[in-house]
């Protein structure tokens, strides 16, 4: 296993844990924001009101997206077992 492998593998652990949390950080992120701006219109400042709709929506994102997400893992998994004969060279 050459230090170049090393540096390849994982940057793709890097990049396939970034598209697979990109979709859900980013719904919490926009559900964040917009009851942000909910509490500064109407001056509610209720920590419920952040944090069980961010909690629904990162449910509903993952239960969508759970096929596509397992989907990438088992490709990412299958790619780094088949490169297991070219490691102990």
């Amino acid at each position: 296993m050459t230090t170049d492998y090393v540096i390849f593998l994982g940057r793709e652990t890097l990049t396939t844990a970034i598209f697979i949390l990109a979709p859900v950080l980013g719904s919490a992120l926009l559900v964040g924001l917009a009851i942000a701006i909910f509490q500064a219109i109407t001056s509610i400042h209720e920590m419920t009101l952040t944090f069980i709709p961010k909690i629904a929506v990162v449910g509903l994102v993952l239960l969508i997206l759970m096929p596509w997400i397992l989907n990438m893992i088992m490709d990412f998994v299958q790619e780094v077992y088949s490169q297991i004969p070219l490691m102990v060279e």
